[in-house]
């Protein structure tokens, strides 16, 4: 048994706490020393304590294998907990089949609210370099083409991607994106259903990216996120000079089967002429020039 505190303890006992130094002087146990005295604990105790962890054990077993199949996920109106924390998250019947994603990645910050002026770049928060050359009409290209695409495909998701790129704005790519789209009426929507008296939206933001390919691994959580399943195939609109990155790179990085991944590049007019467009472009033939003689050396060392 444990030992007692000496104030809880018989006389006796408490004149056993005291021991006698070499010098005659008396010393008192401290609660530290009484805390890590060895003691015993009797066969009654010991079985007690088995005979608890058994029936827990039990119980939790019973209630994993009596969980009817199918209901593991459906914690509405039953008595069962939810399993994981997705299964807190009710989504619409309809997102059961989306499979594709498409995502569209923000390359600037739209921070206006009338329509009729998304063209002026004083509406954007731009960086030097992507003002002139037509890169404003670009991002609306690849936003139209986005919403386009998604509407054609009622097994789509729309994902505007993009995070807080701009110390002077409080608001992601995404967002601004995503509102200039609705704006617009762009949107594609999923057909109501009994339970839902509104039409909800089949486009979605993903707010945390920082560079391309934060844009496409992100974007698959997302997906993930909203629907509860990863896409079978993913569509990117972006521009058609960083086409290579995302096909050969940031794919390849990420394992994800070419067949089932598509490019859709669309670049700004007037672009090339530009002084800011012919520099984003010799940029990105470095780019790829740098990754394929990195994959040369892995190839070489047998990778």
């Amino acid at each position: 048994m444990l030992p007692l505190p000496v104030s809880f303890s018989s006389p006796s006992d408490r004149r056993d706490s005291f021991r006698r130094h070499p010098g005659g002087s008396r010393h008192y146990r401290s609660t530290r020393e009484i805390l890590i005295t060895r003691a015993r604990v009797t066969n009654l105790g010991f079985l007690l304590l088995a005979a608890f962890a058994a029936v827990s054990f039990l119980v939790n077993l019973t209630w994993y294998l009596s969980t009817p199949e199918g209901t593991e996920g459906d914690h509405v109106g039953s008595h069962f907990p939810p399993r994981a924390l997705w299964d807190t998250i009710i989504r619409e019947s309809a997102l059961e089949d989306i499979d594709h994603l498409i995502m569209v990645p923000g390359h600037a910050i739209w921070k206006g609210t009338n329509l009729e002026a998304r063209f002026d770049e004083d509406y954007w928060v731009l960086e030097p370099y992507q003002r002139g050359g037509g890169r404003v009409a670009a991002f609306i290209k690849h936003i139209v083409a986005g919403a386009d695409l998604a509407r054609q495909d009622e097994h789509s998701l729309l994902v505007f991607s993009g995070g807080q790129t701009r110390q002077s704005s409080t608001t992601t790519e995404a967002e601004s994106y995503m509102r200039l789209a609705h704006i617009s009426d762009l949107l594609p929507t999923i057909l109501p259903t009994s339970s839902s008296s509104q039409a909800p939206l089949r486009a979605t933001t993903e707010n945390y990216a920082l560079d391309s390919y934060q844009n496409l691994l992100f974007s698959i959580a997302r997906f993930h996120e909203y629907t509860g399943r990863y896409p079978a195939r993913i569509t990117v609109i972006g521009y058609e000079m960083k086409r290579r990155r995302f096909t050969e790179l940031h794919r390849a990085a990420l394992r994800w089967p070419e067949t089932r991944f598509e490019y859709i590049g669309i670049d700004a007019d007037g672009d090339a002429e530009a002084q800011g467009g012919k520099t984003a472009q010799q940029g990105e033939v470095r780019y790829a020039l740098w990754h394929a003689a990195g994959s040369s050396v892995l190839t070489s060392l047998g990778a």
